[in-house]
């Protein structure tokens, strides 16, 4: 549980104004999807709904943003939907999201409410440090369909976060792997928020505080810390 998350140096290289916001949570008291979570996920769906209208959630520029960055490393931005934009575009269809769990519900409803990609996973599960970087190609995703354990292998140059066992999460943070999801008896976790301009650095702040403050109420006895990667001006 020591392993902690960077980026490589060619991810700084190539996208510069790139933050991540990591938070890192110990002793975490998850569960089942309860009302507490499920109130703040259907209140940032009703927000959204009315902020945006009839417009799609492509059309906000945090997310136009993602769009350009999936671009500039060789992946198409409409079949690969940035994280936030997959939620979104769920959302404003009027279709309320799953329940999955209440950290998931939890991290789900900030990244709603502040158009901002958020992604949760379990720390334990690490097999070494967590690195953003250009895939090479050969890194293992692990996913299940249809029951069955399905093994895929990112693009050469697809944005991935890896460490030395795989793939944990694929084209950014389009989509996470099996093995480290977080599951109802997840006790340590590391959440990752996501920037690109126009989103600021005080908005990044204020989006994981909120997120800080929600774990903190559902585990009064969970330590959090964080830090951030990437431009911290």
């Amino acid at each position: 549980m020591n392993y902690r998350l960077r980026l490589d140096v060619e991810i700084k290289e190539k996208f510069p104004e790139y933050r991540a916001l990591i938070i890192y949570a110990q002793d975490l008291d998850n569960g089942e999807s309860d009302d507490f979570a499920n109130q703040l996920l259907r209140t940032a769906e009703l927000e959204q709904r009315k902020n945006f209208g009839e417009e799609k959630a492509s059309s906000h520029p945090y997310i136009g943003a993602w769009r350009e960055a999936y671009r500039a490393f060789g992946v198409k931005p409409s079949k690969y939907l940035c994280s936030v934009e997959a939620l979104l575009s769920r959302s404003l269809k009027g279709n309320d999201l799953p329940d999955i769990n209440r950290v998931v519900d939890i991290y789900n409803a900030v990244s709603i409410k502040h158009v901002l990609p958020v992604g949760g996973e379990d720390w334990d599960c690490l097999s070494s440090d967590l690195i953003l970087k250009f895939a090479k190609g050969d890194e293992p995703f692990e996913t299940f369909q249809n029951g069955e354990k399905i093994i895929s292998y990112p693009t050469t140059g697809e944005v991935i976060w890896a460490d030395s066992t795989g793939v944990t999460c694929r084209a950014w943070n389009w989509r996470q792997c099996h093995r480290t999801m977080l599951t109802t008896t997840t006790k340590n976790a590391y959440f990752v928020l996501d920037a690109l301009p126009p989103f600021t650095l005080e908005h990044l702040g204020q989006a994981g505080d909120e997120l800080m403050q929600h774990l903190q109420a559902i585990s009064p006895a969970c330590k959090l810390s964080q830090e951030l990667l990437g431009n911290a001006s």
